[in-house]
């Protein structure tokens, strides 16, 4: 992939956009999460790839008198390329470096002293770059199922682009993090 500076640029305000998140917002978790990503779907064929994240959860607000609660979610993030043979003739490869800026909602059931109070899941749509067999478009959709424990975080992540453009192979992860 070639770095241009439109890449720079969008590179840059992911990073300035958590720094700011941290310094002006009102308590924010922040998670740095890393962890290995599969393309779905071709596991035969498939190699996992590193992939690191930076991750801001705001104060959560209850959904209306329920016990179930919603959270402000930021995150980006990067997925490193690798090279797939089977790929490697196709319009899009699997070579392409993904920097990804996502923002959407946590949500999470209230239960006190619950087992599952620390379940989350959380979907954000997506933008990024570089063009691969597994994220085709410049837009995805993430979704996060996760626990949460106080310093720590461990997830299950899928961005794909729910059929709006193909080839929609999706990006699969499995995270973990340290939270602050």
């Amino acid at each position: 992939m070639v770095v241009t500076p439109l890449y720079r640029r969008l590179a840059a305000a992911m990073l300035f956009d958590l720094v700011t998140l941290q310094a002006f917002a009102a308590g924010p978790r922040i998670s740095v999460e890393g962890g290995e990503s599969f393309v779905g779907g071709y596991f035969a064929f498939n190699q996992g790839t590193p992939a690191v994240f930076g991750e801001a959860v705001f104060d959560e607000h209850a959904i209306s008198s329920s016990a179930f609660m919603w959270a402000p979610d930021v995150t980006a993030g990067w997925i490193d390329g690798r090279d797939i043979a089977y790929f490697q003739h196709d319009r899009y490869t699997t070579r392409d470096h993904i920097w990804m800026l996502a923002g959407g909602v946590r949500l999470r059931y209230n239960a006190p002293d619950a087992w599952y109070r620390r379940l989350f899941f959380s979907f954000q749509p997506t933008l990024h770059t570089g063009r691969t067999q597994a994220l085709s478009s410049s837009y995805e959709f993430t979704s996060t199922l996760g626990w949460q424990g106080e310093h720590w975080m461990v997830a299950i992540r899928h961005s794909s682009n729910a059929f709006l453009h193909l080839p929609n192979r999706g990006e699969n992860m499995l995270l973990m993090g340290i939270t602050f």
